[in-house]
């Protein structure tokens, strides 16, 4: 059935990554003509050099003339062909770019309504409620660490002279409580050190003192 009423299946269309690596297959097939014609521009120009003027050197010429402008024809092409790609590579990388900025968006908007979501299940006033609550519950924690810490049958006011007059009385009572001989131990030497003074030796004398009364 097919054969006979035909079918119209469409191919797929080319990418600019298809285009592009046709135009550079398509360039790289030009450079290969283009490489030969110059080896045979390169065996002209040989044969030239050695031949005299005249018809045969004529002939060389006129066939070389037409190498070099199918050169230059092929050199065309490739510049255009490169043109081409360029101009292909540019819009890829524009395609590209338009993509990378499409799906930032998409994520943007995505990551909008999460937001939106997020924030609708946070109730402001609770959250006041409860900074207000932990105020509070920090102010009678500190009042009931004041309460536990107040001290009990001790006077609120002290006046420090009489706290130097029992103190001066309690030193004076220690002196008259500590006996004589601790107090004597404890008190200072009355001498003062001085010099030794050097003895004479008198032992000669006394000897000689007894011989003669002998």
């Amino acid at each position: 059935m097919n054969r006979i009423f035909g079918t119209s299946q469409k191919k797929p269309k080319a990418s600019l990554s298809d285009a592009i690596a046709a135009t550079d297959a398509r360039i790289g097939t030009i450079e290969v003509k283009v490489k030969k014609l110059d080896a045979e521009l390169s065996r002209y120009k040989e044969q030239m050099s050695k031949m005299r003027n005249g018809p045969g050197k004529e002939a060389v010429q006129r066939r070389a003339i037409a190498v070099l402008k199918q050169k230059r024809m092929y050199e065309g092409q490739i510049q255009q062909l490169q043109q081409q790609t360029f101009n292909m590579e540019s819009a890829a990388m524009t395609t590209e770019n338009l993509r990378n900025t499409m799906a930032t968006v998409d994520a943007m908007k995505t990551a909008n309504v999460e937001m939106r979501k997020q924030y609708g299940k946070i109730d402001i006033d609770k959250i006041e409620s409860i900074h207000y609550d932990m105020e509070d519950l920090i102010e009678q924690a500190n009042e009931i660490q004041e309460s536990l810490g107040r001290s009990y049958g001790v006077p609120e006011e002290i006046d420090e002279d009489e706290l130097q007059a029992e103190l001066d009385a309690l030193e004076t009572l220690e002196e008259e409580e500590t006996p004589s001989y601790l107090k004597d131990l404890n008190a200072a030497p009355d001498f003062i050190d001085e010099a030794p003074v050097e003895e004479r030796t008198t032992q000669p004398e006394a000897v000689k003192t007894a011989v003669s009364g002998s």
